[in-house]
């Protein structure tokens, strides 16, 4: 049986394109030596076409064999490694990302998108897993998503992770030094990853794709260089030539503060994709004239956070007006507002920025983040407050300022259990997994006449208005008049009509 497993991975190797067929038995010499197996019967059985039960035949072995400890942890670090010995070399992928460049942007990132989903970098069973829907809000329809894609470790590989040595290599998950990498119990193994070298404004980046994608071909650009996130004019100009180089695809930047900004900040980085977010579809509601930018189309967008949006055909004036921006915004206070520049020599002020193009044109849209903390708000007082946290606490970074919430795995359960009592009078407040939506719960069951046919559907419609709900308060400038006027005060030191 693990011939029969063994041949079907060459096979699936040679149907994508990973291999050729001068490379079998090197391949399959290849594949016993990470067995541990110095003999091989090719099996007379019809080959199977599944990569992921391919794998779990493979992995089962090697477990079964002693070859590796039956855990979550372990079997990822050698599905990764056997996915490694069909992954082509660096400068074969780096090749034919030129070349198919040469015929389109859109050709070369359709082969490397097929490369990294059929090396399994890309983990689609993984990512299948995930519970998607969409939820109309005042703002459009927004994006929602409970993340089940990162499996859950269990105590022996919790354990086994916190009593693996640390070391200083790769520095972090975005270095240019993962590729290839081993992996260990407290690193993922990186065998499969190819990272394509690009340059953005004179500086070394890289594209590769998130192994947990959210949305359509989810991207990551990061620096070559282990450097802090830092949203600054050649951030914007960067940004800028991304979309130039690839105008199909979108190009943003998490906020280079905590609270606001993303979870890796050690280490500069972009994220983008090929996907159209609620916030692209939301009007300019209130157009916007700067001085001395007389060619930059500007106005605020009609959007729960508070967005300036700039279009232009010519990206250099969009950077420098967005920098002006940002100088602007880095040094304002207005203590009506609750915006404070910095407080104790700390600074809250920064910016969301992410760039498209639309047609010949380049669009920027700049998102104002404040990361002030107080006495009422310890988590930020422009960040979900604590009747939303049931819901979402967690931070509000780029993807989620774009329309997409994503939701912690804990609410696949609890909005289970929810709709089971919701339908059957259960107590909400006696159950663990519903307690902390109870109030919540049972304005809705005042609210509708809940049936079995329509409460799932509710409560996902339900969980879309708290969302919003969570990026108002995200926004540093209400939707209020008081909020509307503050935005104003803000605008005129930019000498904005």
């Amino acid at each position: 049986m693990l011939e029969h497993y063994l041949d079907s991975l060459v096979q699936y190797g040679l149907d994508k394109g990973l291999i050729f067929p001068e490379d079998r038995y090197y391949m399959v010499n290849r594949l016993l030596e990470l067995l541990k197996l110095d003999t091989y019967t090719p099996s007379s059985e019809a080959v199977e076409t599944d990569l992921y039960a391919i794998l779990k035949g493979l992995l089962d072995y090697a477990c079964q064999a002693g070859v590796i400890e039956d855990d979550v942890t372990s079997r990822d670090l050698f599905d990764t490694k056997l996915m490694g010995v069909l992954t082509p070399a660096p400068h074969e992928v780096q090749r034919a990302f030129r070349q198919a460049y040469a015929q389109s942007p859109q050709a070369a990132t359709d082969y490397y998108y097929r490369l990294s989903r059929d090396t399994n970098y890309i983990r689609w069973d993984r990512i299948m897993k995930n519970r998607q829907w969409q939820a109309d809000t005042p703002y459009g329809k927004l994006d929602l998503t409970i993340n089940l894609s990162k499996p859950e470790l269990p105590p022996t590989s919790l354990a086994a992770l916190r009593a693996a040595p640390k070391t200083g290599y790769p520095l972090c998950l975005l270095c240019r030094e993962n590729e290839g990498y081993a992996g260990r119990m407290n690193h993922p193994a990186r065998q499969n990853l190819r990272p394509i070298p690009l340059t953005l404004a004179g500086q070394s980046y890289c594209l590769q794709y998130s192994p947990y994608v959210y949305y359509n071909e989810h991207c990551i650009v990061f620096s070559t260089v282990h450097t802090p996130m830092a949203i600054h004019h050649a951030a914007f100009t960067a940004l800028l030539d991304f979309v130039t180089q690839f105008p199909h695809y979108f190009l943003g930047s998490n906020a280079d503060l905590p609270i606001v900004g993303g979870s890796i900040l050690t280490h500069a980085h972009f994220q983008g994709g090929r996907y159209v977010f609620a916030m692209e579809k939301a009007p300019v509601e209130t157009p916007l004239h700067f001085e001395d930018f007389d060619d930059i189309q500007a106005g605020i967008v009609r959007w729960p956070m508070s967005v300036i949006r700039l279009r232009g055909a010519d990206p250099a004036r969009l950077a420098a007006l967005a920098d002006r921006i940002l100088t602007a915004w880095r040094g304002y206070t207005d203590e009506s507002a609750l915006v404070f520049a910095s407080t104790e020599g700390i600074d809250h002020n920064t910016i969301t920025p992410i760039a498209r193009r639309q047609g010949a044109d380049y669009e920027l849209d700049l998102v104002l983040r404040n990361n002030i903390t107080t006495e009422e708000y310890p988590l930020g007082v422009f960040h979900p407050h604590a009747e939303l946290h049931h819901i979402k606490k967690e931070n509000i970074g780029l993807i989620e300022v774009m329309g997409l919430a994503v939701l912690p795995p804990r609410l696949k359960d609890e909005l289970h259990r929810l709709s089971q009592l919701l339908l059957t009078d259960g107590d909400l407040y006696a159950d663990p997994l519903t307690a902390k939506h109870a109030d919540w719960a049972y304005a809705l069951k005042e609210k509708y006449t809940l049936r079995a046919e329509n409460v799932d559907d509710i409560l996902r419609q339900e969980v879309g208005t708290v969302f919003a709900q969570v990026l108002e308060q995200a926004g540093v400038f209400k939707r209020t008049p008081q909020g509307r006027a503050a935005f104003r005060r803000f605008l005129l030191t930019l000498h904005a009509r």
